[in-house]
């Protein structure tokens, strides 16, 4: 199969999310505008790292509670442990989809593919705005009339309103059986400076990235009709923290919301 082209010319945020988290797959064009955010915000490592622990705390948690299928949107560039070295871990027969739309993401397609000899894992070159394509080829590995955990990690905040972000989600979820969870993670404004966060939004979009932060409101919309696991939605580090995870400052701002619930 040819490999679709990679655009240098214009940063892509699952490679300055590498850059973020210390990776090397990334372009020159990715780690300009990563150190432009970082120089309006320097926590941004640390938020990206903090975001990185708790998907893997969240789908450990749905592991050991049963879950053996994942729908991973928004995979970005592989960063041991990937979520199927988590999930396939505590259920070796654990069955993976990862999706994304950078091709960067599938030149790595082999790092996500190494399942178990009891599980499977799979990669699909999709974009989230194309949802009804994604669940077609996530049928293809996953059994949607059993439990499916859909994971939306670092992803929505790049879903401005005119791609509706709510209804992406409802496509989404609408299939999954009772007993789902879903994951998600978004980049907030909540409790930030408001020039920190202007700066950081122009960065993406000057990058051609839209781009949209959202309140906690906002992203408590997104588990509209579905039960929120304990406890409940907070920063990442604040969401079942293992022993020795570093513990929020009182009053610090979030700079990400996260969650985890169940259909």
């Amino acid at each position: 199969m040819a490999l679709p082209p990679i655009d240098t010319s214009r940063p892509h945020p699952a490679r300055m999310y590498d850059y973020y988290l210390g990776g090397k797959d990334h372009y020159e064009v990715d780690e300009e505008a990563a150190e432009r955010v970082v120089s309006v915000v320097p926590d941004a490592r640390r938020l990206a790292r903090a975001n990185r622990r708790f998907m893997h705390r969240a789908v450990r948690h749905l592991a050991q509670q049963g879950i053996r299928q994942f729908l991973d949107i928004g995979t970005g560039i592989p960063t041991e442990p990937n979520l199927h070295q988590v999930v396939q871990g505590i259920r070796p027969d654990a069955r993976v989809v990862y999706v994304d739309n950078d091709p960067v993401v599938l030149r790595h397609a082999e790092a996500l593919l190494r399942s178990t000899p009891e599980g499977r894992t799979s990669y699909v070159q999709a974009d989230v705005r194309d949802p009804e394509r994604i669940v077609a080829q996530a049928r293809e590995v996953l059994d949607l009339t059993r439990p499916v955990a859909l994971s939306l990690v670092a992803l929505l905040h790049f879903v401005p309103d005119e791609f509706d972000a709510y209804g992406l989600v409802d496509a989404l979820t609408a299939p999954l059986a009772p007993g789902s969870s879903l994951v998600l993670t978004h980049g907030t404004l909540d409790g930030g400076d408001p020039e920190e966060v202007a700066g950081v939004v122009e960065v993406y979009r000057k990058g051609g990235i839209p781009f949209r932060l959202r309140t906690r409101e906002e992203f408590v919309r997104f588990f509209r009709g579905w039960e929120l696991v304990e406890p409940g939605v907070g920063a990442p580090d604040a969401w079942r923290p293992d022993p020795g995870d570093p513990v929020p400052g009182a009053g610090d701002p979030p700079g990400f919301y996260v969650g985890v619930a169940r259909k």
